[in-house]
Order: structure tokens, then C-alpha cells, then sequence
């Protein structure tokens, strides 16, 4: 088992403490001038989160966002970080509709080829599937790129992270990746769940087996980490604090530390202790190094 970072493979004991959820590039339709496209920001970026101790971090941006790959690579020897780079396919509004277009047919074979050869000419490959469900429901495009993500689990042993729509939808991904589609549920990553904090949904899907993301800072309606310290600890009461992972998930410019906002180190410099607080130092540093090299670790087909 391997966890495929942008400069090769690595055992799961060299990740280190990893930022599970973030991004470093991204560029969508629906967050025009916000766009994370900014080389040397997300290099102090990533300077910034080595110096509070950061490792890893796993990019979850997918096919057609802007992923800069070729330049995580750079980003990566510069600075030390492991990186791991997603494939996949986000939601339509946030896609040009001619790429759309131009994947009608082929979307299973890009995954596998991204995961297995490369994208483009970057000489990267991919270490993870990207793919996203709608507010409370799956949509027929949800449907089609989630069936994509399977047939390419299927083939490589990918893990599939699931962007969940304000946290919501979690029971029906699970419904269609690991039931009608087969997907071990160990193999998928559900994210934002603390953005929607059911814990009947929570532990539901964590009895699936999968693991829930809790990722991102608080925003303006979100009920993220300052409702995360009671979710998770319920969670771990409940017995799935072997279940759990943490991120950044950092989306605009603006986000970022460099840039005035929490970024990528607030993961370790505020969130790690309060956690710590509740859950214990011991989970909280597993949380931070083994579960993610379980999740994103492959036998690589």
C-alpha cells in the first residue's frame, strides 16, 4: 500500500502530519477573481504550514479547475511538503460547459488515465478521485461523475473524496457508491460533514466504514469548528474516532494566511489544540498522520 504523491509513492508512515482536505490552485466559474492562482502565494503557503509543523497536504481539486500540476511538483521539492493531487469532476456550474462536453463517453478512462499515467504532459499522476453531490440529493450529473469515480476505483483502487453540498447528501453518495456501485466504503472520503452536524448522519456513514472530513474553518452560517470539538468527540464516544480526518479546505485568495485569511496553518495552530482539548492529544495526532495515510494509501491496481 502506497499513497501516490505528485513526485511518486510513498509508504503511509512518510506522510507526516497531512492537511487532508485543501487547495493550493483552483479556479472556478462560480468564484470569478477569487481564483487560487498564484504560484509563490502557495508556496509561503505551504512554508507557512511547515513551519507549524505540516507535512502533507492533499489537493482535492479536480480535472478542469485549475489544478497547476506541473507546478505542484515544483512547489513540492521546493518546500518539502508532500503533495497529493487530485482527478475527477466538480459539480457542472463550476466547469466550462465545452469541457463537459468534450468528456461525454470518457470520463471513467481520463480518471484511470490521470491516476495511472499522468495529467497531460505534467508527468504527475493523480492519488485520489475527485467527484461532488447537490444540496440534499444527487443530480443526474452527480450521478454520471460518481459512476465515472467508481469504474475507475474499480480499476486503479483509488480512494473517492466526495464533495458533500453544505455537508449534505452524505447517506445518498454512500447509497450509490458503496451500494449500487461497490465501492468499499473504507475507499471513500465524505467532506464538509461538519457543515450540515447531524451525528445520526454522521455515525451512520461512519458505520459504512468511510471517513468524514471535518474541513475548513468557520465560515458565516457554517456550523464548522466551533461545533467540531462536540462532533467529533461524539463521534470518538461512539466509536469511530478511527473514522475521522481534518483539512484546510482553503477555496479562494483571500483564505489564505499569506493573503490575511486562516490558510492552511490554522489547521495546526488553533484547531489541533482544541481538539486536543476533547478528544486527546494521542487521537488527534492519529487524526493527523495515520488515518490520512490509511484513507489516501493503495495497493495500486
Amino acid at each position: 500500500m502506497v499513497i501516490r504523491t505528485v513526485l511518486g509513492d510513498i509508504r503511509p508512515q512518510e506522510l507526516g502530519v497531512c492537511d487532508a482536505h485543501d487547495h493550493l490552485f483552483l479556479r472556478s466559474r462560480q468564484l470569478p477573481g477569487r481564483e487560487l492562482d498564484d504560484v509563490a502565494a502557495a508556496r509561503a503557503e505551504l512554508e507557512a504550514f511547515r513551519t507549524v509543523g505540516g507535512a502533507a497536504v492533499v489537493q482535492w481539486t479536480p480535472h478542469g479547475m485549475g489544478r497547476r500540476a506541473a507546478d505542484l511538483a515544483t512547489l513540492s521539492r521546493a518546500t518539502g511538503v508532500h503533495l497529493v493531487c487530485a482527478t475527477g469532476l466538480h459539480q457542472a456550474p463550476h466547469v466550462a460547459p465545452e469541457l463537459l462536453e468534450g468528456l461525454r463517453g470518457r470520463l471513467a478512462e481520463v480518471f484511470v488515465t490521470e491516476l495511472t499515467e499522468g495529467i497531460g504532459t505534467s508527468g504527475v499522476r493523480a492519488g485520489l478521485i475527485k467527484v461532488a453531490g447537490g444540496f440534499h440529493t444527487l443530480d443526474a450529473h452527480a450521478r454520471w461523475t460518481m459512476a465515472a469515480a467508481a469504474e475507475a476505483h474499480h480499476a486503479t483502487g483509488a480512494p473517492i473524496a466526495v464533495h458533500l453540498e453544505l455537508g449534505t447528501g452524505a447517506l445518498d453518495v454512500l447509497d450509490l457508491l458503496c451500494g449500487e456501485l461497490g465501492v468499499p466504503g473504507d475507499r471513500v472520503i465524505l467532506g464538509h460533514l461538519n457543515r450540515f452536524p447531524d451525528p445520526v448522519t454522521q455515525r451512520q456513514a461512519a458505520a459504512a466504514g468511510c471517513w468524514l472530513a471535518f474541513d475548513g474553518p468557520s465560515r458565516t452560517h457554517h456550523a464548522t469548528d466551533w461545533q467540531m470539538p462536540a462532533g467529533t468527540r461524539a463521534l470518538a464516544e461512539a466509536g469511530f474516532g478511527d473514522r475521522l480526518l481534518l483539512g484546510g479546505d482553503t477555496v479562494t485568495a483571500g483564505a489564505r494566511s499569506v493573503d490575511g485569511g486562516p490558510g492552511m496553518p490554522y489547521l495546526l495552530r488553533r484547531l489541533r489544540p482544541r481538539l486536543a482539548a476533547e478528544l486527546g492529544t494521542e487521537l488527534v495526532d492519529r487524526i493527523l498522520t495515520e488515518h490520512p495515510g490509511k484513507a489516501f494509501s493503495v495497493d495500486w491496481a
